[in-house]
């Protein structure tokens, strides 16, 4: 009997055990077909102006697996110049394709073929029969290919007709909307302007080309020996500015839009009940948004953006769902409802987020928010005036540690508000939100700057945050009542 039971213990392990080989190795018998590797062309010149069509596409037959049932895996071998790259492909797969622009970037990445050279590529494909070392079969097939050298994928607008003036490390950044083709909006005095690849460098530029008949032409420059010529602007203005590296053209139009992307972003989430709440524009930056609040778990902790109030159509999500707040990548319009979650543990504190609309530059950072201890009041409208080192101290809320208050005589003049009195001025401070600003009496918006914050700093590439100054102008002397909301940033300046 016990015999009896130890054949059939046999019988049932011998029965799983190809049952998980058939899982691994089993696959229709492919008979007995002659894998042929076929191209799509044999002769490709690639250009970046056709960087998004088809560039190369390669297809085989199935093989055979010899009659064995088992799975054919499929490996892609590239060769060139002496390098080899297998690019695995797996089982049941036949095809594989890339656009002109992926094939001129994987040849130079996978294989080190530079960039506007002419190679011959050998591509093979190899079958593997799974289970069986002996079974290999290979087809390939060459390919001459050109290849181009990518124009800059980052451009900068400067000059004396920008705010960035002749300074190249607070030249503006263009938007990218496609290979080789930049746009910008924005203010433009009299004076001229051109364009540099690296913010802080001169060099390469594209300026204008003074043979060009009808103004519009671009020419490369390499080297400081190179003339040296801009676009020019007679009048001030609101202008939109249109780059196009591969036809080599920029064309400049007045321009009514303002550069913002939306006109409102809202924060949505389940801290706000899934309602819409709209976020505060910056005032030193475009597209640059700004949300504070205490985040408090009420049984969910996600949350995405949206730019039309009750709208959940084009909407600001995360790039996977339930992606942590620390991750900045923001898509835009996605299929996919992918939303920011904040852990049980991670609420019951303040947090500030800044979102970056700007196409191509999309960006979430959020960071959780300590109030500063103390905040002080500077200025010739102040009792201390400009001496920073005994600035007016303001009051903090028992109740409220976000909130501060003030009251006392402001003489006629200028002032704003230090958060922690760095001798070299370059600290945080609370501003107005416009040069020489008449404070309205009610609550308005105060502008955070942290001069000496290499994160905040990174939000504004176009915005030399070290220069900034913006002052209340206090036009009639008397008592004041001043309460400030470091977490919302809003202040109010009220006369008594």
């Amino acid at each position: 009997m016990k015999k009896y039971i130890f054949r059939i213990a046999l019988m049932i392990v011998a029965s799983m055990f190809a049952t998980a080989c058939s899982s691994d190795f089993m696959e229709l018998d492919k008979g007995s077909d002659t894998l042929t590797l076929t191209p799509s062309a044999t002769q490709l010149t690639l250009t970046e102006a056709n960087h998004s069509a088809d560039g190369l596409t390669l297809e085989w037959t199935t093989g055979t697996n010899y009659g064995t049932g088992n799975k054919i895996n499929y490996v892609l071998q590239f060769s060139a110049n002496g390098n080899t790259y297998n690019d695995t492909i797996g089982n049941g797969v036949y095809k594989w394709s890339k656009t002109v622009g992926d094939l001129n970037t994987y040849l130079a990445e996978k294989l080190g073929i530079g960039y506007g050279e002419t190679v011959n590529v050998n591509a093979k494909v190899i079958a593997d029969v799974a289970g069986y070392t002996d079974k290999t079969q290979t087809s390939e097939a060459n390919i001459a290919v050109t290849t181009y050298q990518p124009v800059t994928s980052t451009l900068f607008i400067m000059g004396s007709a920008t705010n960035a003036g002749t300074d190249a490390s607070k030249a503006i950044s263009m938007t990218r909307t496609d290979a080789g083709q930049f746009t910008w909006i924005g203010p433009l005095t009299a004076g001229t302007f051109k364009f540099i690849t690296t913010k802080g460098s001169l060099i390469p530029s594209y300026n204008r080309d003074a043979n060009n008949a009808a103004g519009t032409g671009l020419v490369y420059r390499s080297s400081d020996s190179e003339a040296d010529e801009g676009f020019t602007v007679t009048a001030a203005g609101n202008y939109e500015v249109k780059v196009d590296l591969l036809k080599m053209t920029c064309t400049v139009a007045k321009s009514t839009a303002s550069g913002e992307r939306f006109n409102d972003v809202y924060f949505v989430g389940s801290f706000t009940n899934w309602g819409f709440v709209r976020m505060t524009k910056d005032v030193l930056r475009k597209n640059l948004w700004h949300y504070g609040e205490m985040f408090t778990w009420n049984g969910s902790g996600e949350f995405k953006f949206g730019t039309v109030s009750g709208s959940w159509d084009n909407m600001l999500v995360a790039s996977s769902a339930g992606a942590p707040y620390t991750s900045t990548v923001v898509v835009y319009n996605s299929s996919n409802d992918n939303k920011w979650a904040l852990t049980e543990a991670q609420c019951g504190k303040a947090y500030k987020i800044m979102l970056d609309v700007t196409i191509g530059s999309e960006k979430m950072v959020m960071t959780p928010f300590t109030p500063y201890a103390g905040l002080y009041l500077v200025g010739d409208a102040t009792p201390n005036g400009w001496t920073l080192s005994s600035a007016t101290a303001m009051t903090a809320d028992a109740s409220n540690p976000y909130l501060f208050t003030w009251t006392g005589a402001l003489k006629a003049g200028e002032m704003k508000i230090s958060c922690d009195k760095k001798s070299d001025w370059m600290g945080a401070w609370f501003m107005a939100d416009a040069s020489d600003k008449a404070p309205t009496g009610g609550v308005e918006n105060a502008v955070f700057v942290d001069k000496s914050d290499a994160t905040f700093k990174a939000m504004y590439p176009d915005v030399a945050i070290g220069d900034v100054d913006m002052k209340w102008k206090i036009a009639t002397a008397g008592t004041y009542i001043i309460t400030l909301n470091q977490l919302k940033e809003t202040i109010s300046i009220v006369k008594q």
